[in-house]
C-alpha cells in the first residue's frame, strides 16, 4: 500500500505539472476573459450589423439622388432632397434667373457626391469591421479549445487526486490500531433539564434596537453636515445672490442621443414646461432690452448646459422666431452625439467665409432651429473667440435670427466661457442638482465676476423629484409636489 501511495502522488504531480505546462503554452488567461471574448465578439456583431445597415441605407439614397438627377421637375427634387439650398434656388429660377440653373445643377451633383462618399465610407468602415469580427472569432476558437483541453487534464488530475488521498488515509487507518476496543468515555450521573442563563436575549435585543438607532441619526446627521451640494432654489440664490430662473427635473433617457426625440414627443413633460418656464423668465429678466445672444455655461462638464441649449432652442422656435444654435465648445464637439446628420463644415468655415452661412447650418425638424457644429481647430478656441472675426461673425447672425443660442466650455475647465461671454446679451449658469459643491460655484462664478461679465440667471439643473420628497423639499415646490401632476400629460 505504501509503493501504491508513493506511486499515485508522483501520477498526480506529473498531471498537475503538465496543467501549468499547458497554461502556460496558450494565450488564455482565465475563463472570465473568454466570457468577455464572447460579449466583445457580440457587441462587434451587432455593430457590424448596424454599419451594414446605416451602408445600405447610404447606398439607397445615392441610388434615389441618382434617379432625381433624370427629372426635370425642380419642384419634385426639392421636396424628395428637402435640402434648403436647393429650394432657394429653385425659387430664383422661377423668378428667371439663369444663372441659379447651373448653381441647381451643381447643387444636386455635390448631394449626389456628398452621399456617395458617406456610402463608401459606411461600406469601408462595415468591411473593416467584418475583418475584425473574423479575427477575433478565431482567436475565442483557439482559446475555447485550450480550455476545453485543460479543464479535461484538470479532471483527470483530480480523480487521480481523490484517490492519492483515499489510500492515503486507508494507509494511516491500518497503522494506528490501539485502543479501538476501548470505550472512549462512561456515564457518571443522568443529566437534568435546566434553566437558560446567558445569553440574555431580550436585553441583548433591546440593546442593540437602542444602539442601532443612535448609530442610524449619527449617520444621518453627519451625512447632512457634510454635504456641500444645492437642494433647492433657495438655497442657490442664497448662496450666490443671483436669481434661479428655471429648476430643471432630470429627464427620462440614458443616452444623449434621446434628449431631442423626448422634447419632441414629449412637449407636455414637467421637464418641457420647466424648459417653458425657463425661456419666459430669460425673455423677461430685462423687459426694455430683451436678450438676443444667449450664452449657457456651468462650473463643469455633465451639468446639463448643452440639454438646456438645446431645449430653450426648442422652445424658442415654438415663437415662431427663427433661432440659430451654435457649438461654442470647440474642444469636445459633443452635438454631433445629439444629431443624427451632421454637416459639412463648421464655426470654422463660417469664420473663414469659404462658404455661405446656409450652406453650413444643420436644420433639424425635430427642433425646428438651425445648428452650426463646432469644428477642430489648431489655433487655441480662446484666441479664435478673441478673434475681431468672431464678433463680426456674431453682428451678422444678429441680423440673420431673432436669437442665438451659444453651448460654451465650463468656466473652471478652459477660458473660452469668458472670452464669448463679452459679446452676448445673457448669462445662463447651469448647477446640477445635490452634486456641484458651494465651493466649485462660488469659484466659476468669481471667473465671471473678474472678467466683469453679469451672470443673468442660474439654473438649477438634473432635479431628482424623488431626491426632493426624500430630503423634505417635495411640498415646497409646485412642479415636483403632488399637487403639480395635474399640469402634466407625460412624465
Amino acid at each position: 500500500m505504501s509503493q501504491r501511495v508513493t506511486e499515485l502522488e508522483q501520477e498526480f504531480q506529473e498531471r498537475a505539472d503538465a496543467i501549468t505546462t499547458a497554461r502556460a503554452e496558450t494565450e488564455l488567461i482565465s475563463p472570465e476573459a473568454l466570457e468577455g471574448l464572447y460579449v466583445q465578439a457580440k457587441d462587434l456583431r451587432d455593430r457590424l450589423e448596424e454599419m451594414r445597415s446605416r451602408a445600405d441605407e447610404a447606398e439607397a439614397s445615392v441610388t434615389q439622388l441618382q434617379s432625381l438627377a433624370d427629372i426635370e421637375d425642380r419642384a419634385t427634387i426639392v421636396e424628395e432632397t428637402g435640402d434648403p439650398v436647393l429650394r432657394r434656388l429653385a425659387s430664383q429660377i422661377t423668378a428667371g434667373d439663369e444663372e441659379a440653373e447651373t448653381l441647381f445643377a451643381q447643387r444636386l451633383d455635390t448631394l449626389i457626391e456628398n452621399a456617395r462618399d458617406t456610402a463608401e465610407r459606411r461600406r469601408s468602415q462595415a468591411n473593416a469591421l467584418a475583418a475584425s469580427y473574423q479575427t477575433l472569432q478565431q482567436r475565442i476558437d483557439r482559446q475555447n479549445a485550450d480550455l476545453m483541453r485543460i479543464q479535461q487534464m484538470q479532471r483527470e488530475a483530480d480523480a487521480t487526486g481523490t484517490i492519492y488521498e483515499t489510500v492515503l488515509t486507508r494507509l494511516k487507518e491500518t497503522t494506528v490500531q490501539r485502543g479501538l476496543n476501548q470505550a472512549d468515555s462512561r456515564i457518571i450521573s443522568e443529566g437534568i433539564i435546566g434553566e437558560k442563563v446567558a445569553p440574555r436575549t431580550t436585553l441583548i435585543a433591546a440593546l442593540s434596537l437602542v444602539l442601532g438607532g443612535m448609530v442610524g441619526m449619527a449617520i444621518v446627521l453627519i451625512r447632512q453636515y457634510m454635504h456641500n451640494g444645492f437642494r433647492s432654489a433657495e438655497e442657490l440664490e442664497g448662496a450666490t445672490g443671483l436669481p434661479v430662473l428655471g429648476q430643471i427635473p432630470k429627464m427620462p433617457f440614458k443616452a444623449r442621443e434621446g434628449l431631442i426625440g423626448y422634447l419632441h414627443d414629449k412637449p407636455t413633460s414637467a421637464a418641457a414646461e420647466a424648459v417653458r418656464n425657463l425661456r419666459t423668465s430669460l425673455l423677461l429678466s430685462d423687459i426694455d432690452n430683451p436678450p438676443q445672444v444667449i450664452m449657457s455655461t456651468s462650473s463643469l462638464p455633465g451639468e446639463g448646459k448643452t440639454t438646456h441649449s438645446i431645449a430653450l432652442a426648442q422652445n424658442l422656435v415654438g415663437l415662431n422666431k427663427k433661432v440659430l444654435l451654435i457649438e461654442g465648445d470647440i474642444r469636445r464637439r459633443t452635438l454631433n452625439k445629439y444629431f443624427d446628420d451632421v454637416s459639412e463644415g463648421g464655426i470654422l468655415t463660417a469664420l473663414s467665409g469659404d462658404k455661405p452661412l446656409n450652406e453650413l447650418v444643420l436644420h433639424d425638424d425635430r427642433i425646428g432651429a438651425d445648428v452650426l457644429m463646432g469644428e477642430e481647430s489648431r489655433v487655441n478656441a480662446a484666441d479664435l473667440f478673441s478673434s475681431d472675426r468672431f464678433r463680426d461673425f456674431l453682428d451678422h447672425v444678429r441680423h440673420t435670427y431673432d436669437y442665438v443660442i451659444i453651448d460654451t466650455p465650463p468656466v473652471l475647465v478652459v477660458p473660452d466661457s469668458r472670452v464669448i461671454g463679452q459679446y452676448v446679451d445673457a448669462i445662463l449658469f447651469s448647477v446640477a442638482w445635490d452634486r456641484t459643491n458651494r465651493a466649485q460655484v462660488m469659484s466659476a462664478l468669481r471667473e465671471l465676476e473678474s472678467a466683469k461679465l453679469r451672470v443673468t440667471g442660474v439654473v438649477l439643473a438634473q432635479i431628482d423629484p424623488k431626491g426632493m420628497r426624500r430630503y423634505g423639499y417635495g411640498d415646497a415646490h409646485g412642479a415636483y409636489g403632488a399637487y403639480g401632476k395635474g399640469y402634466y400629460d407625460a412624465t
